[in-house]
């Protein structure tokens, strides 16, 4: 999701795809206060520490750790907040989930940038969950939000982009309705032009299609 590659693609650079709450099933009980919103430029710290907990655990061992360790807080706040406070023009979109007050997860939708998008494609751009707060259904709540904006705003079919061994987001996704369409494609997630080999999920919100 997740998700640029998971990342909001127009504002981020080097970063990985969908890190989803996994297994919503077995929360571990009732979460007080759980909800989901639009983000504001005041979210984006949280944002920031949230993506960078994300990306660290979704790349070990898939990069060199010194290209994880540049997945920094302060880095990817100053991006959301630049994203947050001058949107880009568009149906874009940046959720968080929340645990009362507390920011434990974020996606970030709008167009497809894929080349053989059409004008009804849209994309889960990035999708988190603190590892902290996983398994208590942030995950659920995001997708279904954001399923439900860009179904608002036109959208007809939905792309996310996960890393070719994450099992865990490729099963929530197609669990979800998502499904591979065989395409592809190696990101570059550092300055040093480390890549990582990522697949395309896609979902058709049309009530005459099946996901």
């Amino acid at each position: 999701m997740p998700c640029e590659d998971g990342a909001v693609t127009e504002p981020h650079s080097h970063s990985p795809s969908c890190g989803h709450d996994h297994a919503d099933g077995a929360e571990r009980g009732p979460l007080a206060d759980a909800s989901v919103r639009r983000a504001t430029p005041n979210d984006a710290p949280a944002v920031g520490m949230v993506q960078a907990a994300v990306w660290r655990a979704a790349y070990a061992g898939v990069v060199p750790d010194e290209a994880i360790a540049m997945f920094e807080p302060q880095e990817f706040t100053k991006v959301w907040r630049r994203s947050l406070e001058s949107p880009p023009a568009g149906p874009y979109a940046l959720l968080v989930s929340c645990a009362g007050d507390q920011v434990v997860g974020f996606a970030a939708i709008g167009p497809s940038p894929d080349p053989d998008r059409t004008p009804e494609t849209a994309e889960i751009l990035a999708m988190g969950v603190h590892p902290d707060a996983r398994r208590q259904g942030h995950g659920s709540r995001l997708l279904n939000a954001a399923i439900d904006t860009l179904r608002s705003s036109g959208a007809e079919y939905v792309n996310a982009w996960v890393l070719l061994d994450d099992a865990a987001t490729r099963e929530f996704l197609q669990l979800s309705g998502f499904g591979p369409d065989s395409a592809y494609r190696d990101r570059v997630v550092s300055p040093d032009d480390d890549t990582a080999r990522e697949v395309r999920l896609v979902t058709s919100l049309r009530g005459d299609e099946q996901g």
